[in-house]
């Protein structure tokens, strides 16, 4: 029997207009009934996720969220952080200059802002999507005890290609490198990641992997795919995704997450 899910938000939970789905509402609201711990598992801050769980009545003492893809894990209520992750201030500087060298927009998020070197529209995106300022700053001369917890290149989707190329090949040694989206390249602590984040949580509740159930679509869902006893991929994941998954769901648009939770958790107490 699953004892808790943990769900992507964009691509996954919410549908292309970044809304929930009645369907997905209603099932979501019957597998807490059944006392399934529902968990947000995402790369936003918890303030871009807010509107959500307060949606889905997931801000209570005993609910939590994954948050910065793993790097924070905290109670949605207090906001007592059960991890914390953050890269160092030579972590910034290091994909700084790479940034510089390699010719991609960089903005890096610290606990409740998006800070940029130089405008652009993928950071914009990024502070909108979130509900957290955007602000424009030197990265040379920024606040020693400003805290970073990921940073991220920022580019169309053809540009960032050709960076992730070029990357240096130790780069997968020293962070966690995740594409969140094809705009998106994300720099985290080389331990952090959803499946990382997801496992301390579940570790916290005495849950098993093999009661865990994790839903996603994207790169940087795969290895909490990979540590659930269920890994699920959406319909509209990526190939790569999909070949890590136990099982296919439908899309995001077709209330796939409505279906893996009647299919795997309420069949139980039908």
């Amino acid at each position: 029997m699953f004892k808790l899910i943990a769900l992507d938000m964009d691509g996954t939970l919410l549908k292309e207009d970044k809304t929930i789905s009645n369907k997905t509402f209603e099932a979501i609201q019957n597998a807490k009934e059944k006392g399934v711990k529902v968990v947000l598992s995402t790369g936003r801050p918890v303030l871009g996720i807010k509107k959500y769980l307060q949606h889905l009545n997931l801000i209570n003492e005993d609910d939590f969220a994954v948050t910065y893809n793993g790097a924070v894990v905290q109670c949605t209520k207090s906001g007592q952080v059960i991890a914390d992750n953050p890269l160092t201030f030579e972590d910034l500087h290091y994909l700084y200059n790479l940034s510089k060298e390699l010719g991609i927009n960089i903005h890096a998020l610290t606990t409740n802002t998006c800070i940029t070197p130089k405008a652009n529209k993928y950071s914009e995106y990024e502070a909108t999507m979130n509900e957290i300022p955007l602000k424009v700053v030197d990265f040379d001369n920024i606040d020693e005890n400003t805290k970073i917890v990921k940073v991220m290149f920022v580019d169309p989707e053809e540009i960032l290609s050709k960076v992730i190329e070029k990357l240096p090949k130790d780069i997968y040694e020293k962070y966690t490198v995740v594409r969140s989206a094809p705009f998106f390249l994300e720099f985290l602590d080389k331990n952090v990641n959803k499946g990382f984040g997801v496992k301390l949580l579940a570790e916290k509740l005495n849950i098993k992997p093999e009661e865990v159930i994790c839903v996603g679509d994207a790169g940087n869902d795969v290895h909490m795919i990979k540590y659930a006893g269920l890994g699920v991929a959406m319909d509209n994941a990526s190939l790569d995704v999909k070949k890590q998954a136990d099982y296919i769901t439908l899309s995001n648009e077709e209330d796939g997450v409505a279906h893996v939770i009647n299919k795997f958790i309420l069949k139980d107490y039908i």
